[in-house]
């Protein structure tokens, strides 16, 4: 093979590389641009006056006058502010159990050993199959049996755990060398002081990513709400934004003005706590 021959073969190999990812860059920037364009004619009409068609075709992006009234129509003929510490209430005590109960469950069953445990961990990850719609209504039985209908424990009781956060921190657990586990054995510590000191602060990554899936879940849930609620006072912002299609005739300049109030504290606790999803060097301490 001549050098002219390999100087060709080089080039057409560099070639087709950058072919490629170029090809690969602007699919992935079409999806992209596909999937806020929504959310960008949400945030324009939120912001849109009444003078101003929010149908035209191609839709326009940028108000012409934007104005704040939409948000303050809908923050002062609505109690969105109760919605809102409702929601904040609800998703915060959810995280926060879930964090603790899907943690607890999961140690025994990555870093202990019984009879039945394997048997018990598929039984477990089976539950994601079930979609929830199968189980509300014996939920909503149980509920009202309770006594927990209109309640922050009754929409908090039933998602303090779940299938997922006990399958990602027991894959977390697992990743965890058994030699942080065996010093702490020797150190004295007891199963619940290695679950807390080794368990939970070699693995915060995860705990992050499980605290961000389900303040999501918590924070959009309608379904949920809209079965055990019939008193305001208890509506979280979901059922709020819905509640104004019928308290402004379906004017979607305030609709799109509530869903932005909703959306914000979800993008803001995104941003926030996306910083910490960073691996952990938890053997770090092993080496010598």
């Amino acid at each position: 093979m001549g050098p002219d021959e390999k100087a060709w073969r080089r080039y057409w190999s560099w070639r087709s590389r950058w072919a490629k990812i170029v090809m690969t860059y602007s699919l992935l920037s079409a999806i992209a641009v596909a999937m806020l364009l929504p959310l960008l004619w949400l945030i324009s009409t939120a912001f849109k006056s009444q003078d101003e068609n929010i149908f035209e075709f191609p839709p326009q992006f940028i108000p012409a006058s934007p104005t704040f009234n939409n948000f303050i129509t809908v923050w002062q003929q609505n109690p969105f502010g109760q919605y809102f510490v409702n929601s904040i209430i609800v998703a915060v005590l959810t995280v926060g159990l879930n964090l603790l109960f899907c943690s607890l469950a999961a140690y025994p069953l990555a870093r202990l050993r019984f009879r039945g445990q394997r048997f018990l961990f598929a039984l477990i990850v089976a539950t994601i199959l079930i979609p929830f719609q199968i189980v509300m209504i014996p939920l909503y039985v149980l509920a009202v049996q309770l006594g927990l209908r209109n309640s922050y424990l009754g929409l908090i009781l039933p998602f303090i755990a779940s299938a997922f956060g006990i399958f990602l921190m027991r894959q977390a657990f697992l990743g965890v060398p058994k030699e942080l586990e065996e010093a702490a054995r020797v150190d004295g510590c007891s199963e619940l002081g290695i679950w807390w000191n080794v368990m939970i602060s070699s693995t915060r990554p995860a705990l992050v990513t499980l605290a961000i899936f389900v303040f999501i879940g918590s924070w959009s849930d309608f379904l949920w709400p809209l079965i055990l609620l019939d008193r305001p006072e208890y509506y979280t912002l979901p059922l709020g934004v819905a509640k104004l299609a019928g308290s402004f005739s379906l004017d979607w300049r305030l609709i799109a003005a509530g869903s932005v109030i909703s959306v914000l504290p979800v993008l803001l606790f995104f941003v926030v706590m996306q910083q910490y999803v960073v691996p952990t060097e938890s053997g770090s301490g092993l080496k010598g």
